[in-house]
């Protein structure tokens, strides 16, 4: 199994947790999008309870992570020579193959504030925490009865994808 493919196990697995959840619990949700991060692609994938939820009102934090591509120029594949394999730049020495996979997974808390007209959209603002605090806006849009199309968008961070309630 590829280091890649070890992330992305990692990352399902609390989600599928979530997914068996019972009917009783309609506080979780669980997102997986598509996002942007300091010009970073990645797959982002959370967890959410809401802790308050009163009149279309609700107020809701989250954990997840993000699942993306962290070049490091460091390393490099090198396919030359008769040999190959990853290569340290800086000492020209052959090093573990997983340095050269430049997957990277980074843990993110997340708060949102958001308002739900019935059967409609559900706006909100939010932030997100990792090594700094960005704040977003962000929307949804219902597709089934427990299931939204959501997007995200902030300073340097944009995410779009499904959101499960249950």
């Amino acid at each position: 199994m590829t280091l890649s493919a070890r992330y992305l196990a990692a990352a399902a697995a609390p989600l599928c947790v979530f997914l068996s959840a019972t009917p009783a619990l309609a506080q979780v949700s669980v997102d997986a999008n598509v996002a942007k991060e300091d010009g970073d692609w990645g797959g982002e994938f959370g967890a959410n309870y809401a802790i308050y939820q009163s009149g279309g009102f609700s107020l809701t934090p989250g954990a997840g992570l993000f699942v993306h591509d962290d070049d490091d120029p460091r390393y490099f594949e090198d396919n030359d020579g008769g040999s190959s394999g990853c290569r340290d730049g800086r000492t020209g020495n052959f090093v573990d193959d997983d340095n050269c996979d430049s997957t990277s997974v980074s843990a993110f808390g997340r708060v949102e504030a958001s308002y739900s007209i019935p059967m409609s959209l559900t706006l909100g603002l939010g932030a997100r925490i990792d090594d700094d605090v960005r704040p977003y806006a962000t929307v949804s849009y219902p597709l089934l009865p427990v299931m939204n199309l959501k997007g995200n968008i902030g300073d340097g961070y944009i995410a779009a994808g499904l959101q499960a309630k249950f």
